[in-house]
């Protein structure tokens, strides 16, 4: 018997199909969101630290192709290997090759937060090799912006339904009827909800303190809170990979743990160290 207040959730992930061919997603559009506010706010901290557009504007490729390649490759390789490294173009392309011949447009069907983590920071970097700007000064701003973008990119699993919760008998539990009529907790939900509170936290920090707070502080704490988080609601989600059956911890988990072991350090050691 479902809970009463038991929500039934099935909406369709395409928005409108555009020439016949290529589906537009609420997947995409919500990426798309999430970037689009991070760049809203990560530009008002450039303008408030009068630092030039010249150098603000080519951030934005910088972290939009950091982030998917990086959380494209993240999925691939840390989740299903052994079907990407014998399918290498579907790594790339944003197709499914079918057995007899031709191809589907699928979308980039699997995209990992650890992995667009790891992508940010790499492409950070490039950038900062070429406006010459502080790396800790730029991983700063960008992490004050982070959790809205993640807040949109778990909006987006949720419309896409997947990464879902475990059973559960809670009132409020979500039955994702493309996955089967069992109620469950809306992980995707409970993240969402987590990281727009988190962006809150980091705005108010930086408007407030920011002058105070020591260089490294606010990429420290992102990583921290985030990967904390995340850390703790996979013991509510259901396993993304058959693997993770016989693991203690997920897979989710165990590439938490040295992102939260990096935030501390720069929280409490980093700052200190430099000066």
């Amino acid at each position: 018997m479902l809970p009463i207040l038991t929500i039934n959730w099935n909406p369709n992930p395409e928005i409108f199909n555009l020439f016949g061919h290529v589906p537009v997603r609420y997947y995409g559009l919500l990426w798309v969101v999430g970037i689009a506010l991070s760049y809203i706010v990560v530009r008002y901290q450039y303008r408030d630290k009068k630092i030039g557009d010249d150098k603000f504007e080519p951030l934005f490729f910088y972290c939009f192709f950091g982030i998917l390649i990086g959380a494209r490759l993240g999925h691939c390789l840390f989740y299903e290997p052994e079907y990407y490294l014998h399918h290498f173009w579907e790594m790339i392309l944003p197709v499914h090759f079918l057995p007899g011949g031709g191809w589907k447009w699928t979308g980039y069907a699997g995209l990992a937060s650890h992995g667009g983590t790891l992508g940010l920071i790499i492409s950070l970097w490039l950038y900062c090799r070429k406006t010459k700007m502080h790396y800790m000064d730029v991983l700063d701003m960008i992490a004050v912006a982070t959790p809205i973008c993640a807040c949109c990119i778990r909006l987006a699993n949720l419309m896409n339904s997947e990464i879902i919760g475990k059973a559960t008998d809670v009132p409020w539990a979500f039955v994702f009827e493309r996955v089967d009529m069992t109620p469950r907790h809306p992980a995707q939900l409970y993240e969402a909800i987590a990281y727009f509170v988190f962006f809150l936290i980091m705005l108010y920090l930086y408007k407030n303190y920011s002058k105070k707070l020591p260089r490294g502080f606010f990429f420290g704490l992102c990583l921290t809170e985030i990967f904390i988080f995340r850390f703790f609601i996979e013991f509510l989600k259901e396993n993304q990979v058959s693997f993770e059956d016989g693991m203690s911890l997920n897979m989710g988990q165990w590439l938490s743990i040295p992102f939260v072991i990096i935030g501390l350090y720069f929280i409490f050691f980093y700052g200190k160290k430099k000066k």
